[in-house]
Order: structure tokens, then sequence, then C-alpha cells
């Protein structure tokens, strides 16, 4: 019985290891759990582009769009832990939604294995360019004259942007009221033509209607000024001591997603990272590069999943 067993096993890790040999024999779906258009669609997008550019794999983007990124991240973890489902995850989906869905279907942390960081990125509160408020402290004065009169746009329900939103209320003492959207375009068309006055954005999702001079930015949520926009204060510099939010992207694949599979993905994604042309048009979105192995990106996401456990619950936000 003994011997049967091991025969078992040694068979079992030969065919692991040739599957790594020949990965990838088929295209590669890359999950975006957002509508195109957004942050994440955009770098999602790069990164299979650039990916099939450099390694000759096939790498397909794939849309699946809704509940602040949930049911892409849901897709994924039903996916066949095979290699050729992955996902572009971030911050909103993967550490903050568990807290704040009642009935979440995953738990990120044992239903998803961390394959490979891709890009960190500040968030951004942005108004249009016909718009009355040229500062934060403007829109700060309005909100306390008019509570709940002032609304901001964000990609979803409980997505890190709308909680950086809620964060500012608390921190300002105001209250501007929330309208999400599903997903940063249809944010950013409404902010556009006036019919929000704010928007909270991550970076990659604003930045080139900011460039173009279509949006006005107000402030960055993240610890320092970005580098994309170098002239914009940090929400901390501007009297909120200790303000710092901001989101990453990162690829994931099925938990049992054999771990010659993920050392190959990441080895690879890890070798267009370090390309000045992908740096530079990582760079251009608003982002910044930050590879990882496995096991580093694997601890970042314990470590946020744990943080934002209690920057939820503080908020008192939750979603049914």
């Amino acid at each position: 019985m003994l011997r049967k067993f091991l025969s078992f096993i040694a068979l079992a890790l030969m065919l692991c290891a040739a599957q790594a040999q020949t990965f990838p024999a088929k295209p590669i779906r890359l999950i975006v759990p957002f509508p195109p258009g957004g942050g994440t669609d955009i770098l999602s997008r790069l990164v299979a582009t650039k990916l099939t550019e450099a390694t000759k794999w096939t790498v397909v983007p794939d849309n699946r769009g809704g509940a602040g990124g949930t049911i892409g991240i849901a897709e994924a973890v039903r996916a066949a832990p095979t290699g050729y489902d992955m996902v572009m995850g971030q911050k909103d989906n993967l550490v903050v939604a568990p807290w704040l869905y009642k009935n979440l279907s995953y738990d990120p942390t044992k239903d998803l294995v961390a394959v490979a960081h891709v890009a960190y990125t500040p968030v951004v509160i942005v108004t249009g360019v016909q718009s009355r408020f040229k500062t934060l402290a403007d829109v700060v004065a309005a909100a306390k004259a008019a509570p709940d009169a002032i609304t901001y746009g964000s990609p979803g329900n409980g997505t890190t942007i709308h909680l950086a939103g809620e964060i500012f209320n608390t921190a300002a003492g105001i209250k501007l009221r929330h309208v999400p959207y599903k997903g940063s375009n249809p944010a950013m068309m409404d902010v556009l033509a006036g019919n929000v006055d704010l928007m909270v954005s991550s970076l990659p999702s604003a930045i080139a209607q900011i460039k173009s001079g279509k949006l006005r930015p107000l402030a960055v949520t993240s610890a320092r000024r970005s580098t994309s926009l170098p002239d914009v204060p940090t929400v901390a510099e501007l009297g909120y001591k200790d303000f710092d939010v901001s989101t990453w992207y990162g690829l994931f694949m099925p938990a049992a997603t054999p771990k010659d599979i993920v050392a190959t993905v990441n080895a690879e994604v890890n070798k267009l990272l370090a390309t000045n042309d992908m740096k530079a048009a990582i760079h251009a979105q608003g982002a910044e590069v930050q590879n990882m192995t496995p096991e580093q990106f694997s601890t970042l996401l314990k470590t946020d999943y744990q943080k934002w456990k209690g920057i939820v619950q503080a908020s008192g936000a939750t979603i049914e």
C-alpha cells in the first residue's frame, strides 16, 4: 500500500513538472474585475499586451465587472487551478470588500495564491475644471455649510476609493454624499459633465483627463506626493495628519495552482516590470512599478487584510 502511495505521489510530481515545462500550452485568461476604461482595466490590458509581446504567450483580458470588483474575484476563485485563469486583484476586492460585504463567497487569503505584484498608486480627489471648487479647503467649507449636499462619485461600493472618501469625511468632520457607479469610467463621465461635484479615483483612471486639463486634482491621499503629479498636495499636507490611503494591483490565481506555474508567471512578469518600457508605460498611467516574489506579495495581502479590518469597522460601513 505504501509503495502504491509513493508511486502515486511520484507520478503527480512528474505531471506537475511536465505541466510547468510546457506551460502555457494555450491562451491564458486574465480576468479584469471592473468594466472597460477604469484604472484596473487599463493596467490589465497593458500587462496582457506587454506580456504577450515579451513571452509570445497569449494573454487575453476578460472583463467581469460588478459589485466593487468582487464578481471578478469570485470568478477566479471558481476557476480550475491550472494556471490558465488569473485575475488582476487589488485592495478594493481583496482586503477591503471581505470586511464590508456580509455574504462574500471567498476568503482571499485562502482561496487565491498571490502570483505577481504589478503596481501601486495613490488615490486622487478630483473635480471638473468648470467646478466652483479650486482647493480641498473649498470642498470642506462647502460641506460644512451644507452637509450631505456635496456629492462624490466612486467606482462602486466597497472599493478602497469609496472608503477613502468615507475616511476623509471622518477626518474633516464633514458629510460628503457618496454616489457609487459600476466602474470608474461612468463616474468619470458624470464628474466631467458636472452631474457629481467630485470624484475619488485611482490615479490611473484619472491621469489622462488631468493631463488634458479636463479634471482639476485637489489632493492625493497617499503619504507622499505622486511622482506623476508632483505639484498636487497630499491630504496630510493640507492639515489631516497621517492620512494615507493608496491601492495596489497584482495577479492572482486559484489557491491550488501548482507552485511551478506560479513561479514561472512571477518570473516573466518581474522581468517585464524591470524593463524601461514597462516602467514608463505604468508611470504614464499614474502608477509606480513594484515587483515582488509570490511570498512577499502574499505577506502584503495578509498584512493589509488585517489592517483594513480595523479601518472598515471604524468607518461603520457595511454592504449587504
